[in-house]
């Protein structure tokens, strides 16, 4: 445990940090996953919205830095090329 005030208030911060990186990074997971299972079953502008969103959250966890922004290009191209994969399929 830290002694000086300092180091009590950064134990602090860093554990607010933790908490707000955790959440967005578990509301990032959700939304792809909603996308994913939606990408089987829903229509195609169901599909595009919902990819739009997802990508607006993905840019804004990596313009934040919860995520590292190549991390985020690579999971936005992953879910285009899995969505063009299923309109070429139907």
């Amino acid at each position: 445990m830290p002694h000086t005030s300092s180091a009590k208030k950064s134990l602090r911060q860093t554990e607010k940090r933790r908490k707000r990186n955790r959440a967005a990074i578990k509301a990032i997971k959700v939304q792809i996953k909603n996308l994913r299972d939606l990408v089987g079953k829903g229509s195609p502008d169901q599909v595009q919205t919902e990819f739009k969103l997802t990508i607006k959250r993905l840019d804004k966890a990596a313009h934040k830095r919860v995520i590292h922004p190549n991390a985020a290009a690579r999971k936005k191209s992953q879910l285009a090329r899995l969505i063009q994969a299923k309109a070429a399929a139907k």
